[in-house]
């Protein structure tokens, strides 16, 4: 019995299709990414024209293709794992080969980033495998520039073995990432222990949760999570927990409550200052919007004004206001904010990294505060000139 691609024209025909998925992953897809129609769009028109537009490329004469014939070779290229089972409505790839070529050059950056300056010993090794792997690719030389870098550095060690190297050794979490890892996507609640806690309580504790995800903040990669029992949502950095991991229960809850709480968290993020997301009770209050928020309101002065009036999206919550002009130019601006009792001892960290050029005007608690706090620094350098 004769092979359905046993014929040249039949046999370059599948031959085709498959180039167009490789050169051009995603074909089919709506123009728009923003676009809510994608249940209803029919994406083998463009299959079908895309895969006349390669054969004249590649100088090879194609008959006209029917959606019938697409069909079966798609069905062709199901049968052999090349594409998944489900129905491609947002455009076709083979494989997991999603990305075209400007799409990959983005994302081997984002990877070379997070793998030099955050430190991510999994990427690391994800990114140097893509290096050797994509050897042949021609050129090379736009596909692993760092166009794109996000600079911020991990103040931490966070890999293994350029610990050992540097006889920097300490036992974190660290030690258990790929196993934290798989906690998350499964929704597993976990032990783990709190083994450094520089804030003013100090305590150090065994700690049921289930955790939500891995962020970078800044200087370190964090762990926001979940209480087992409470619901309690919080952020501790990742290298302050020791290399004490135990799985609770193998039988994880749903993707559905993972992300719930997920999202749940990051509204807290968004309404607040900072990583701090208060205390059960003051989320309970704040997702059921009895909260009261507190108004801040900051001056700034010449020397650092244009800064503060760079940050439109600084915060969800804010507003700036010019003070009256001189030369062209405002005398000040006032920064208002509205935050939660919980975020302002880190905005108020922020404020005090303008030194002598912020001033706050309101509430008279955060005013007493860094008047106190001026004359503290004021004393401390008396003090050392005595001495």
């Amino acid at each position: 019995m004769m092979h359905r691609y046993a014929t040249t024209p039949a046999f370059e025909r599948l031959m085709l299709l498959i180039a167009t998925f490789v050169l051009h992953p995603g074909i089919g897809c709506a123009d728009s990414v923003f676009s809510s129609s994608e249940e209803s769009h029919d994406a083998l028109p463009s299959v079908l024209s895309q895969c006349q537009k390669v054969a004249q490329e590649l100088g090879i004469k194609m008959p006209p293709y029917s959606v019938h014939t697409l069909r079966k070779d798609l069905s062709t290229l199901r049968h052999f794992g090349l594409l998944e089972k489900p129905i491609y409505r947002w455009g076709y790839y083979l494989g997991t080969g999603a990305l075209n070529r400007e799409e990959l050059q983005v994302a081997l950056n984002a990877l070379q980033s997070q793998a030099e300056y955050q430190q991510d010993p999994q990427i690391s090794q994800i990114y140097q495998r893509l290096k050797r792997r994509l050897r042949g690719l021609r050129p090379q030389s736009d596909l692993f520039y760092p166009v794109r870098a996000y600079i911020a550095h991990s103040i931490v060690y966070t890999n293994a073995e350029e610990m050992m190297s540097q006889s920097k050794y300490r036992e974190t979490l660290f030690e258990k990432i790929e196993a934290l890892e798989s906690a998350i996507i499964k929704g597993q609640a976990i032990e783990v222990f709190r083994c450094r806690n520089p804030y003013k309580n100090g305590n150090t504790k065994y700690l049921k949760i289930y955790p939500l995800q891995l962020i970078y903040v800044n200087i370190a990669w964090y762990l926001l999570h979940e209480d087992y029992k409470s619901g309690q949502l919080g952020v501790s950095r990742l290298d302050r927990f020791s290399d004490h991991f135990k799985i609770l229960s193998s039988t994880g809850r749903s993707s559905n409550l993972q992300v719930k709480s997920l999202q749940v968290a990051h509204h807290l993020l968004k309404a607040g200052w900072g990583l701090k997301l208060g205390t059960e009770e003051e989320q309970k209050l704040e997702r059921c919007g009895q909260s009261a928020f507190i108004e801040v309101t900051v001056r700034f002065f010449p020397e650092v004004m244009e800064f503060i009036l760079e940050g439109d999206k600084r915060h969800l919550k804010q507003e700036i206001r010019e003070g009256p002009k001189q030369d062209g130019k405002p005398a000040y601006v006032d920064y208002i904010v509205k935050l939660p009792e919980r975020s302002l001892d880190e905005f108020c960290r922020w404020v005090y990294g303008f030194m002598g050029n912020a001033e706050f005007k309101s509430p008279p608690k955060l005013v007493e505060q860094h008047q106190k706090a001026a004359r503290d620094l004021l004393a401390r350098y008396n003090s050392n000139n005595l001495g």
